[in-house]
């Protein structure tokens, strides 16, 4: 019997196909806006000096503590917020002859902003004016040591059953800027909002294992499952040759 490959590749092409329009017409096809998580994780004033002592302020204003008084993860009510970017910095070629090419010679991230539903307390404002005196205190006018103010912001793409399917984590973040709220007698119907911009380092995937830490036998194993799959596809050539 003859081996008719063109045949064998059209129909792992349907296959595939199918398989794919099957994946968007099902529940969870598609990544919806609106089902999302975010979680605030504040510092503690733990890793530097002389700041521990506004752990406690946290405690107060978000009644979400342990037992020892310190806010570890806290959720707040996030109307909005973005997966934040990733920008390869690049440099022009002048080495070659031609048309020019670009070189990347970095990277950086930009900022991100979140808007968060006010609660009649306005425990929102007074959270983030919190973790901002952390950095700069109003009264003595001096700043705080960088390992004071910096926490980390987790943000997930949830499904419709609210299992995480993506996740990133802003590193060393903190709320760089509050925004300013307006008050007027006819918004009778709007609810306070706040909008605070985020400063961080750089965030990493949080389900993409390319990005987490892997372990010595994670990476003994992939380095011999690639030296086989390189052997693998050197021989493809000759296998085709003969059909």
């Amino acid at each position: 019997m003859a081996f008719n490959l063109g045949k064998r590749l059209e129909g792992t092409a349907y296959g595939v196909l199918n398989e794919v329009l099957a994946g968007f017409h099902s529940k969870d096809g598609y990544a919806r806006a609106n089902r999302y998580e975010v979680m605030l994780n504040a510092p503690t004033g733990e890793k530097g000096t002389g700041k521990a002592d506004l752990q406690n302020i946290f405690s107060k204003v978000m009644q979400a503590a342990k037992g020892d008084g310190t806010v570890r993860k806290t959720g707040l009510r996030c109307e909005s917020i973005s997966f934040p970017g990733r920008n390869l910095d690049t440099t022009p070629d002048t080495n070659i002859y031609g048309p020019t090419r670009e070189i990347v010679s970095g990277f950086s991230f930009a900022e991100i902003t979140g808007t968060f539903v006010c609660s009649s307390d306005m425990r929102e404002k007074l959270f983030f004016e919190t973790w901002q005196r952390l950095a700069f205190d109003p009264q003595s006018w001096a700043l705080g040591y960088y390992d004071d103010y910096v926490g980390s912001i987790d943000i997930h793409q949830l499904d419709e059953n609210d299992n995480k399917r993506y996740g990133v984590q802003l590193i060393e973040a903190f709320p760089k800027t509050i925004a300013e709220q307006s008050l007027g007698y006819g918004s009778n119907d709007t609810l306070h909002k706040i909008s605070v911009t985020f400063s961080y380092r750089y965030w990493k995937n949080l389900t993409d294992e390319a990005d987490l830490p892997k372990s010595l036998q994670s990476r003994i194993t992939e380095v011999l499952v690639d030296s086989v799959e390189r052997n693998i596809r050197a021989q493809i050539p000759k296998v085709l040759s003969r059909l």
